[in-house]
């Protein structure tokens, strides 16, 4: 599969402080990339260098092939969906999708009877069809989401950038418009480079998933291999699915503050420059009485019941260990009715030592 963008070595520094690390980055042709950070990774200032609004101190931004250091925005052929829309609020739908083809630099559409069939046929593209005419203040939240993309779209880009399209949205419109944005890139056959702090938008929309942490790149992969094995501490807490131990390992276990945890058949991960921790998912533990004791190639802790969380699918259950650190689990309902726990109760937490993975 050819390249699209590619970056090397780029770094940016504000103030003395770096804001992007010697940055390797490719995107494929055709492909739907999503960068997962947390705030203050540099995920913004990533996209804004490479759509040119912001010049890198070092390194190299190649488009198509062609280097773009230095090249002014406008002329680098490269679509940007800003997080707030960025719309006119004194232009209708329609011109407010026309406008870059109107007023671009290189080739400007100015016929009116060729940039209204150009309109059209992209306002059918993301569900717009009849809006034309209204102006964007008098349009729901995804509505204006559909025109930022669709003002990008129409002067065919064969990149677009979303800096967290999908932020200013409720939690019932960001679902649907995943599946959207997903389609209508498919149907474009272009590629879509998207920014988001949100886990579950990253792995649910990219082919890829890139995860950038303190202006690094720190994981790049596809979302199987980013949620099962995580390459660092870090990338499994920004995953928001992993317990978390610190501690120590041996040939023969991990020692922790709350004991040492056999790791024969876990999964050990190589993760140079973190501290060594020992993760569990929180799906993958099973609570049983507090009598209860550890299996044959099982993990087993003990703690206090604080609270249980509804979230639709399944139910996040929260338990108190001897030192106050709180053990998730999580319970699919698809599985099993929601168990009821005794608030303060003590209870065994038990795991398969398989399912760890432990990084050293």
């Amino acid at each position: 599969m050819s390249t699209v963008l590619q970056l090397k070595g780029v770094s940016k520094s504000y103030g003395g402080v770096a804001a992007l690390r010697e940055v390797d980055l490719h995107v494929a042709d055709n492909a739907y990339v999503t960068l997962l950070g947390p705030s203050g990774s540099g995920k913004t200032t990533l996209l804004r260098a490479i759509a040119g609004f912001e010049p890198p101190d070092s390194g190299t931004i190649s488009f198509q092939g062609h280097a773009i250091d230095g090249m002014p925005a406008h002329r680098r052929g490269i679509g940007f969906v800003f997080q707030n829309f960025a719309l006119f609020p004194h232009l209708t739908v329609e011109r407010n999708i026309s406008y870059g083809l109107e007023n671009r630099e290189i080739a400007p559409v100015t016929d009116p009877k060729a940039w209204r069939g150009r309109t059209r046929d992209i306002m059918e593209l993301v569900g717009l069809t009849g809006f034309g005419g209204r102006n964007v203040n008098q349009i729901s939240g995804g509505q204006r989401q559909r025109v930022a993309l669709a003002r990008t779209l129409i002067t065919e880009p064969r990149l677009v950038l979303l800096d967290e399209p999908l932020g200013a949205l409720d939690a019932n419109l960001r679902t649907r418009m995943r599946a959207e944005l997903r389609a209508i890139r498919e149907r474009l056959g272009i590629s879509f480079l998207h920014v988001t702090g949100n886990e579950s938008e990253a792995l649910s929309m990219g082919d890829t998933v890139v995860v950038l942490d303190h202006g690094a790149v720190t994981q790049v992969g596809d979302p199987d291999t980013i949620y099962n094995r995580p390459a660092s501490p870090q990338v499994a807490r920004f995953l928001n699915r992993y317990n978390l131990f610190p501690g120590q390992a041996s040939a023969e276990d991990f020692a922790t503050s709350h004991g040492r945890f056999p790791i024969a058949g876990a999964n050990v991960i190589s993760a140079t420059g973190a501290d060594p921790a020992y993760a569990i998912r929180y799906d993958r533990i099973e609570v049983r009485p507090v009598a209860s004791g550890a299996g044959n190639g099982e993990v087993r802790v003990e703690g206090a019941f604080v609270t249980s969380e509804y979230t639709g699918a399944s139910v996040l259950s929260f338990f108190a260990l001897p030192d106050g650190k709180v053990v998730e689990v999580e319970s699919h309902l698809s599985q099993r009715p929601p168990e009821s726990y005794e608030p303060h109760a003590q209870y065994s937490l038990v795991w398969n030592r398989e399912a760890a993975l432990v990084f050293v």
